[in-house]
């Protein structure tokens, strides 16, 4: 008999055993699905279901870029030692190799089954969290850097208006220390304008009822209070926001100086048009 589509689906989501497999059983058990269960149990390809429920809080991070495309993948499981595993990594690579192939932004049946499949070999809930494809456009260049084992990966993406300089050498070291950068100080925006108002004022509430409590501040004018606030929010700014951070390279210029120098160097002006951060379990 003819198994659809759905009901494989139905029956992974049941069991957690791969695609294939439970299209065997299916066909095996002429879509009985309560014998299609049995007959996955039996060998040992559901057993998925019963890690189900336990945490995966260990992963890696994985990036593959190539033709002007980044996929990234997370794929988290219980325990560093199989984040290490030379099979769990494979698959890392085998899914974001995909993502690129087909141009995956979204995961499609097939990508979760592939880790359902090795988390019912190697015994440890598993779990596909997230993937993202991302694109240069047209005078943009794209890299990406992984730190340590897979815990952080970044992606930047750099644009001129003179799109040649983008071969430069000099300005590729940039956008790899930019990503180094990035992965280091997990700022939030690239710059203050991209923030949501609403993420802005709720900041600016948390500082005003500090400065309530605070003693030292007691008696002082409305408008001294006004600037300590100011003070204070260009202060956080400048931690959270990608340009006014102090460079990882020289921390006596900021990003945006820094980028300001190398594209005058390199004879253009340079844009950081997009910078990706991915951390496990965020």
């Amino acid at each position: 008999m003819a198994i659809s589509v759905g009901d494989v689906k139905k029956l992974r989501e049941k069991t957690g055993a791969g695609p294939v497999d439970c299209k065997k059983a299916l066909e095996e058990s002429s879509g009985d699905f309560s014998k299609a269960e049995k007959l996955l149990k039996e060998k040992g390809l559901a057993a998925v279901e019963k890690r189900a429920d336990r945490a995966t809080k260990e992963g890696k991070i994985f990036v593959k870029a190539e033709n002007g495309m980044a996929a990234v993948a997370e794929i988290t499981t219980e325990t560093d030692f199989v984040a290490k595993n030379p099979e769990f990594i494979a698959l890392g690579e085998k899914i974001t190799r995909l993502m690129l192939e087909k141009q995956l932004s979204e995961a499609d049946a097939s990508l979760p089954g592939l880790v359902a499949e090795l988390a019912t070999k190697i015994g440890e809930n598993m779990s596909l969290k997230r993937i993202k494809l991302i694109k240069a456009e047209p005078g943009e260049y794209l890299t990406h850097y992984i730190h340590g084992d897979g815990a952080i990966g970044v992606v930047v993406k750099l644009s001129a208006d003179k799109p040649k300089v983008l071969q430069n050498p000099a300005v590729q070291d940039f956008a790899h220390n930019l990503a180094l950068h990035i992965a280091a100080f997990s700022p939030i925006a690239v710059e203050a304008s991209q923030l949501d108002p609403t993420f802005i004022q709720e900041q600016e509430e948390i500082f005003r009822k500090q400065m309530e409590t605070d003693e030292t501040l007691k008696g002082k004018p409305a408008q001294a209070l006004e600037n300590i606030l100011k003070g204070k929010m260009k202060k956080y700014l400048a931690e959270i926001c990608l340009l006014d951070q102090g460079y990882v390279k020289d921390d006596k210029l900021t990003v945006g100086q820094a980028l300001g120098e190398c594209g005058k160097k390199a004879g253009a002006v340079l844009k950081i048009s997009g910078c990706e951060y991915f951390k496990v379990g965020q």
